[in-house]
């Protein structure tokens, strides 16, 4: 397993409120840091979302699902049910059951066995039975909602419920407390023993050791973290599904249909890359302040992004401008340090004989540099995913644009540029002294950043977009933000560190302790400041 696929979607500490993220909407955590959106509405989980888990020794990846509807699992796979949210979500569910090895069955062990309880059970015992026989699939029913031990007494229904759920033929039920954590060690000691069966059953090694070294030689390579940003309804999740080749997201027509950043492993070309699908972000006063789930999601989308290396904004063509909402999110993704590009979707509803793909991208640049200069020349690809036209330009555009963003450039390559760019333009003077840059070195890449060593603590901001807009145009760090750090440096960084008394004569500093040591060990009395000792001569 490589180190970077259990990349989680946290936030350790979340920086102070900047302008960019006021406008979106952006609020800081307070108590969630990370993973699904829980709330108490029904039909909150829509998408499955994966990720690593650990037990032990044991690594598995674990699948959140949506709940599942048992009166519309038969239409899901209809003619009606083929262009409804609630059928995608029970495909997506499905499919998940199919995927995996073990099934846990979660019900709510007060209400007891529902008609859509016996409907899933209906199915996966359906599923079982008509399933590969290669593959063996495991299914556990798992109580939830019983906290403490009051559920046992004999007043309680539950008992009779858990009665009734061992009949439908997959064992007596486990109860646990997902909320409060009860019951947790029973659910490992399930997933452990089934995996070390499935070792056995295909001679595995039983621990992860031999398997998670071979997974480490087989990608070196860290995978690239992209992110897939926007407004509602611009074809966020039609672009993930096809780029991937499948229906792995849900896409629609109605706005708000993706809540969960749901990350998806994937190879394009060989090469790893962590694909996320996120939440449409509105502005905070286009949004209800009952809805607590889009707040969530925004707040997902925000951390898929600051964890990302390079971040597509996907813009809508109909709207045949740039929208202020999307200017914000470009101006988050550049003050965050990441790698920005462009997808001018939908271009299939403006493109035609006369006004062609290439006109369409090239508008669409002009437009981020009138309304963001800072932003000019931004890598962009006009395309239409629902067609899948000119899709596949975008990944080597993506991987162009991170490989530049990581870029570290050398030293003298740097400081040839840097006087280049004095001769043609010096610093202007301050308080009536000349400034000077002396040299200047990078700090690190992702995003680059650069120290100026001058004679002075700070340079004017417009010599220091000079100095960005000429850096950018010299080596092509378009689509993101190049920073310039001016540190103050009175001394020659290339003479002598320090005005301190050199050690000279024999043995050094080192040799006169050891002289002063011994002509107080002889004599009693330590040297005389200034004056030597007489070495004997022996």
């Amino acid at each position: 397993m490589c180190k970077e696929s259990n990349r989680a979607y946290r936030l350790g500490s979340d920086k102070k409120k900047t302008r960019s993220n006021a406008r979106i909407g952006y609020r800081s955590p307070s108590k969630r840091s990370g993973g699904a959106i829980v709330t108490p509405v029904a039909g909150t989980t829509r998408d499955r979302r994966e990720c690593i888990g650990r037990v032990g020794g044991t690594t598995f990846r674990l699948v959140d699902t949506a709940g599942v509807d048992g009166e519309k699992i038969d239409h899901a796979f209809g003619k009606q049910g083929k262009h409804s949210m609630d059928g995608a979500m029970i495909r997506q569910t499905m499919e998940a059951a199919k995927q995996s090895d073990l099934v846990l069955l979660m019900f709510d062990a007060r209400l007891g066995v529902t008609s859509d309880l016996a409907e899933t059970v209906r199915w996966l015992r359906k599923l079982s039975n008509a399933g590969d026989q290669q593959q063996h699939r495991e299914i556990v029913i798992l109580a939830n909602k019983l906290e403490g031990d009051r559920w046992a007494s004999m007043d309680s229904n539950v008992l009779d419920n858990l009665a009734e759920v061992s009949r439908a033929g997959f064992g007596e039920a486990i109860p646990i407390s997902a909320e409060h954590g009860e019951g947790m060690v029973d659910v490992a000691e399930i997933i452990d023993k089934y995996t070390l069966e499935k070792r056995q059953r295909f001679g595995l090694p039983l621990t992860n050791e031999e398997t998670y070294k071979k997974n480490t030689d087989d990608y070196n390579e860290k995978p690239l973290q992209l992110a897939i940003l926007g407004r509602q309804n611009v074809g966020k999740s039609t672009l993930v599904n096809s780029l991937l080749g499948e229906e792995r997201v849900i896409a629609g027509d109605t706005p708000g249909l993706t809540r969960d950043s749901i990350k998806v492993p994937w190879l394009w070309k060989e090469r790893p890359v962590q694909i996320v699908d996120t939440a449409g972000i509105r502005r905070g006063l286009q949004r209800e302040r009952s809805d607590e789930i889009e707040d969530l999601a925004v707040l997902d989308a925000m951390r898929a992004m600051k964890l990302a290396d390079v971040a597509v904004l996907v813009l809508d063509a109909q709207a045949q401008y740039i929208q202020r909402q999307e200017l914000a999110i470009a101006d988050s993704v550049v003050r965050e340090g990441r790698a920005l590009v462009v997808a001018a979707n939908k271009m299939d509803l403006v493109v035609d004989d006369e006004y062609t793909k290439h006109d369409f991208a090239k508008a669409v640049q002009e437009q981020i540099e009138v309304r963001f200069p800072m932003l000019r020349k931004t890598p962009v690809v006009a395309m239409s995913s629902l067609l899948g036209h000119n899709v596949k330009k975008l990944m080597p555009t993506v991987f162009e644009a991170r490989d530049r963003w990581a870029r570290v450039m050398p030293t003298g390559v740097l400081n040839r540029w840097l006087q280049d760019v004095m001769e043609e333009h010096s610093p202007p003077s301050q308080a009536g002294r000349a400034t000077k840059i002396k040299y200047i070195i990078q700090t690190k890449g992702r995003p680059p950043t650069f120290l100026l060593f001058c004679n002075v603590s700070e340079l004017p901001v417009n010599y220091l977009r000079y100095l960005t807009r000429h850096f950018q145009d010299s080596f092509n760090f378009f689509g993101m933000e190049v920073r310039l750090v001016v540190k103050k440096s009175d001394k020659n960084p290339f003479g002598n560190k320090s005005n301190k008394k050199s050690f000279v004569g024999i043995g050094g500093w080192k040799g006169r302790q050891k002289r002063m040591i011994a002509q107080l060990k002889k004599t009693g009395m330590p040297t005389k400041k200034g004056k030597r000792g007489k070495r004997s001569k022996s």
